[in-house]
């Protein structure tokens, strides 16, 4: 693997994530403003802002949560985050097979430096729903970080139009990843949870 900005040849394991990811984000817990407000989702906290929606995606068997939808400027970003080696990236690998499975699936992809560096543009085929025949486009967007992985789908006018996709990207920067200290196998979804105050709203 090559990197565009420099013409050197990387391994294929190397980390991927911004020169200043450590003072602009994403932050690992250990680097971020321990006074700041944030909403804590477990394996990663947000900065709430006005009209930031958020939303819990769960796994149907096991109810666990696999990810967070965030719906901002028009946009949604979908966040994800992994264990991580310490001293090895995922993204390089994990975008790989991003690629190969919407081929799978019939869609198209072009991989393109971003603003976290090297990103998927994709055009997926829509398969179901009034939408049927036509395309959606989503950008996968990837951080490696001390011993995590934060990945990110980024979808509506964020994919399309730089004045959205520069707000869903500071967004994203925003996110602070909450590894822990429990061994985790690399890959493992870092677990999230719903918010204190929703977990504990009583229910009709």
């Amino acid at each position: 693997m090559t990197d565009n900005a420099t013409g050197e040849i990387l391994p294929d394991d190397a980390k991927s994530a911004p020169a200043d990811r450590d003072t602009a984000g994403p932050l690992d817990e250990s680097e971020a403003n321990a006074v700041r407000p944030y909403v804590d989702l477990g394996g990663i906290k947000i900065v709430p802002r006005p009209e930031l929606q958020l939303r819990l995606e769960v796994e149907e068997g096991s109810k666990r949560v696999v990810a967070v939808g965030l719906d901002y400027a028009n946009s949604s970003l979908q966040i994800s985050p992994f264990a991580a080696p310490r001293g090895s990236g995922l993204w390089h690998e994990i975008r790989a097979q991003i690629v190969e499975q919407i081929h799978k699936q019939g869609g198209q992809t072009r991989v393109t430096d971003g603003p976290f560096g090297p990103e998927v543009l994709a055009q997926i085929p829509i398969t179901a729903g009034p939408q049927t025949g036509q395309v959606s486009l989503a950008r996968f967007i990837g951080v490696d970080g001390p011993r995590w992985f934060l990945r990110g789908r980024i979808s509506g006018e964020g994919a399309v139009k730089p004045e959205s996709a520069a707000k869903v990207e500071e967004l994203f920067r925003s996110i602070v990843v909450v590894r822990g200290n429990t061994p985790m196998p690399p890959r493992d979804l870092i677990p999230l949870h719903m918010p204190a105050a929703a977990a504990q709203a009583p229910t009709e």
